[in-house]
């Protein structure tokens, strides 16, 4: 009776065929929505685009820093440059002693060559064979002159000699400091590249509508440097206005521009228009330090190749003394400089991509100025 109850209690509790059918089905089908959870990638989330005035700050950061690479490499190449000159200098001088040398080691070969022939100084033998003592004093007072002319030539030789060594190594040492800086030209060629390039492919990135936005961005930015620049003008001419003033109340002329920078001014507007190229010091193109560096020597006067050196010549000016033709100079690397032509304009080569042209000076944070 009990092994009854068992098979009737199993008997109920196993699934019919069909029900088997409906709980393996259902078994797989949760067994794949698992699987399928369980390996499926999230999307991958687009990453957000930066803003138009943030892309604008990216930008103009990396043409200034590319500006300020450029003055690195212009540094770079005056020093490589000079460094040539010395070089081929010191080579020069090396050829010239060299030649010298030889000249003295064929004066001291021909004397021994002559020693050889005579068979050498037997002066006590020539003596006791010699049948004429008087020929026999002149030919020992010749061999003393010759005696002392080759004296002479072997310490011409040694002193050539020296000369020479001295001179090799000098051109060695010059040598290999060339190499040095031709190192480093390489560098700050480098460098100059990779932050254009950076610039470059960051523009590239935006889309027609963004670089539109980003146009109107820089002509907003524009307008307001203008702005800025016409109260500094307005400035300026109070201040002229009672200088003028001033001096004919004292019976004495204002003070007028040097003629040096009438005609820097004059030379910076006839580049308008013409392309920047960092490196370049004219005539068809220019960097920033290259420009004013042309202009003045227009004017007769010379100024170093780069803002480094320039920002140190003159007289130090301060932003509200400003007059035509100082050189002004931006950022606090001292990087970018321009050539004040009044009213809160400026002529300057501004980067990459653009021209020789004017500008208000409000465009940059000011750095300091100079009158050279």
């Amino acid at each position: 009776m009990a092994t009854h109850r068992k098979a009737r209690t199993a008997l109920l509790s196993t699934p019919g065929p069909r029900a088997a059918v409906g709980l393996t089905t259902a078994a797989l089908a949760t067994v794949t929505l698992l699987s399928e959870s369980a390996s499926a990638t999230p999307a991958p989330t687009k990453p957000k685009q930066p803003s138009i005035s943030t892309v604008k700050k990216q930008v103009d950061s990396l043409n200034q820093q590319a500006e300020a690479a450029t003055q690195k490499y212009d540094q770079a190449q005056e020093q490589t440059d000079q460094q040539n000159t010395k070089v081929n200098k010191l080579l020069a001088q090396v050829a010239q002693k060299t030649q010298k040398l030889n000249d003295s080691r064929r004066v001291l070969g021909e004397f021994a060559a002559a020693q050889y022939r005579s068979g050498g100084d037997l002066t006590t033998t020539r003596y006791l064979l010699s049948e004429n003592p008087q020929d026999l004093a002149n030919e020992i007072h010749l061999a003393d002159v010759m005696g002392k002319r080759q004296q002479a030539a072997v310490e011409d030789y040694q002193t050539q000699q020296v000369a020479v060594t001295q001179q090799r190594i000098e051109a060695a040492k010059s040598l290999a400091s060339l190499t040095a800086q031709q190192g480093q030209l390489k560098s700050a060629k480098q460098d100059v590249q990779t932050k254009l390039g950076a610039a470059q492919k960051l523009l590239n990135s935006l889309n027609a509508q963004e670089k539109k936005r980003l146009a109107e961005l820089q002509a907003k930015q524009e307008a307001e440097a203008k702005e800025k620049a016409k109260k500094l003008a307005a400035q300026e001419k109070q201040k002229a206005e009672a200088a003028a003033k001033a001096a004919a109340a004292k019976g004495t002329d204002a003070p007028v521009n040097s003629s040096a920078a009438d005609q820097a001014i004059a030379f910076a507007r006839k580049q308008i228009g013409k392309p920047y190229v960092w490196g370049a010091t004219g005539p068809d193109s220019y960097d920033c330090s290259g420009l004013t560096q042309a202009a003045y020597k227009a004017a007769g006067i010379d100024l170093p190749r780069t803002t480094y050196d320039q920002v140190d010549v003159g007289t130090r000016v301060s932003e509200a003394d400003l007059q035509p033709g100082d050189l002004i100079f931006f950022y606090s690397d001292v990087s970018h400089v321009g050539l004040y032509i009044g009213n809160g304009e400026m002529i300057h080569a501004p980067h990459t991509g653009t021209v020789v042209k004017v500008a208000p000076i409000t465009e940059m944070p000011f750095y300091g100025a100079v009158r050279p």
